[in-house]
């Protein structure tokens, strides 16, 4: 029985030691929980504000898709104007009796070219050039750049009649004052006939070209004043020119051009 007091003696000093030890530990507990929440709240403010800045983000990426939204839908609307102007003009065209140009083609190719003149969709180019046609002026002018995959062009009644000095031919018009552009949505496909000019928008007179194919970067830069109805196949057979501005040496010529009345 005497080593029953020591026995007891050992287990409380364990006892203190296990409490000591567990007191430690809680200590150690309480000062890791105490970090671990300041790293949170901190954690939290830094995760606040990049929320912060990410809303800020978000607003302001909404609010630009919105005007993006308006500037797709005006353009959009844009679009729908011009589209239904087209099929305005181009239903303007289709249905009216408008006056053909015949032009009798001689030189390398002989043949007939007969142009309908858009009166509804360039009223202004197409009666200037049926003027000059019922004025004979258009006679013998030569078709003086020609580039092959691209077009004729002809019409130059100043510097551009056959039998004469040609080395002028394409730098003149008539002795009537320039006409203002009357672009349109009409598109430059083969065929056409668009009036030329200068860097001026408004600097078309008298001469024209025919397109041999689709040129898509002249649409609404040029007026389009007709397009070919009969006799393609002569135009595709016109003499073509050289270098990069098509110059033509003994061009093919327009011997005559008349106007048929329609209206």
């Amino acid at each position: 029985m005497k080593a029953v007091p020591w026995i007891l003696a050992a287990v409380a000093v364990a006892f203190v030691v296990v409490q000591q030890m567990k007191i430690s530990d809680l200590q150690s507990a309480r000062m890791a929980a105490e970090t671990a929440v300041e790293e949170i709240n901190n954690a939290t403010g830094d995760e606040l504000a990049h929320a912060e800045m990410t809303r800020d983000e978000a607003t302001a990426a909404l609010s630009a898709a919105e005007a993006a939204k308006a500037g797709l839908e005006d353009q959009l609307a844009k679009a729908k104007t011009i589209v239904e102007t087209s099929l305005q003009n181009l239903n303007g065209v289709l249905s009216a009796a408008n006056d053909i140009l015949e032009i009798e083609v001689t030189g390398g190719v002989t043949g007939t070219i007969r142009i309908e003149l858009f009166e509804a969709v360039a009223p202004g180019h197409a009666a200037r050039i049926a003027g000059l046609a019922e004025a004979g002026q258009y006679d013998g002018v030569v078709f003086h750049r020609v580039i092959d995959g691209f077009m004729a062009q002809t019409g130059d009644v100043q510097h551009g009649r056959a039998g004469e000095d040609l080395a002028r031919a394409g730098t003149g018009g008539s002795d009537q004052p320039n006409l203002k552009a009357e672009f349109s949505y009409l598109p430059f496909e083969r065929g056409m006939v668009g009036m030329a000019r200068s860097s001026d928008p408004n600097s078309a007179n008298s001469q024209f070209f025919i397109m041999f194919a689709s040129a898509q970067h002249l649409n609404g830069q040029y007026t389009v004043v007709g397009r070919v109805l009969e006799g393609q196949e002569i135009v595709d057979q016109i003499k073509r020119g050289t270098g990069r501005g098509g110059d033509v040496s003994e061009p093919d010529v327009m011997q005559t051009v008349r106007v048929i009345r329609r209206n």
